[in-house]
C-alpha cells in the first residue's frame, strides 16, 4: 500500500494530536485532514476524498454513525473505521450496519490500531476478538429466532413497553433501572428481548418501530 490518505475525526484536539502522530508513524500513511465533528468530516470528506477515516463515534451534532451513513453514499470507496471509549453492543451494529469497516477501541495499544487498521483498508472488518465474539454470538442468537407473524414479533410485554417508552425519553439504563426499581442487567435483558421480539438491531430503530406500530405514544 502506498500514499494512502486518511481524515481523522475527533471533538478531543489532543486525542487527534496523538491520533495523528501515530498515523504519521507509518510511511504510507498521511494524515491530510482533521475534523471535529460529523458534519465537518462529512464535508471534508468530499473536499479530501480520503482513503480511511477514523472515526469517532460519540460526537456533539452530527454523530460518527450518522456521518459515516453521508460519507459512504457520497464516497463509497473510502474505508471508515469507528473509534469509541465503550464496547457498546447496540453501537457496535449500528456502526456496522451504517457502512463502518472496523469499530476500535481508544484504550487498544498503538501497534494494535495500526494492524487493525490495514486489516480494514485490506478489505477484511476490524474488530477486537472480544467484540467479535458478541457479534457471532448476536448472529447466532438471531439465527435461531424462528419466523413469526408481525402481530407475534410486536407483542412487547408490559414491562418491555415501560423499558421502551423510557428509551424513548432519552433515559439511559441507569436512569431506567431507578426508574423501574430494576437491576441494570435486568434492564439489559429486557432491551435485547425488545429488540429480539421487534427483530431489530438497534434501539432507536426499535423505537421508531413501536410508534408507528402504535406501541408507544408518537
Amino acid at each position: 500500500m502506498t500514499g494512502i490518505r486518511v481524515l481523522l475525526v475527533d471533538d478531543h484536539a489532543l486525542f487527534r494530536e496523538g491520533l495523528a502522530l501515530i498515523i504519521s508513524s507509518q510511511p504510507d500513511l498521511t494524515v491530510v485532514g482533521e475534523a471535529s465533528d460529523g458534519l465537518e468530516a462529512a464535508v471534508k470528506a468530499a473536499e479530501l476524498k480520503p482513503d480511511l477515516i477514523l472515526m469517532d463515534i460519540q460526537m456533539p451534532g452530527m454523530d460518527g454513525i450518522e456521518a459515516t451513513r453521508r460519507i459512504r453514499r457520497e464516497l463509497p470507496s473510502a474505508t471508515i473505521v469507528m473509534l469509541t471509549v465503550r464496547d457498546d453492543e447496540e453501537k457496535l451494529f449500528d456502526a456496522i450496519k451504517s457502512g463502518a469497516q472496523g469499530y476500535l477501541l481508544k484504550q487498544m495499544q498503538s501497534k494494535e490500531l495500526i494492524e487493525m487498521i490495514r486489516r480494514a483498508l485490506a478489505g477484511e472488518v476490524a474488530i477486537p476478538p472480544r467484540l467479535a465474539g458478541q457479534m457471532l454470538e448476536e448472529f447466532r442468537r438471531l439465527s435461531r429466532l424462528e419466523p413469526r407473524e408481525e402481530s407475534e414479533a410486536t407483542a412487547l410485554t408490559g414491562r418491555e413497553l415501560e423499558v421502551l417508552n423510557l428509551v424513548a425519553q432519552g433515559r439511559t439504563d441507569k436512569e431506567i433501572a431507578q426508574s423501574l426499581s430494576l437491576s441494570i442487567h435486568t434492564v439489559k435483558t429486557h432491551l435485547r428481548s425488545i429488540l429480539a421480539r421487534l427483530q431489530v438491531s438497534g434501539r432507536k430503530e426499535a423505537v421508531r418501530l413501536a410508534k408507528g406500530k402504535g406501541l408507544l405514544p408518537g
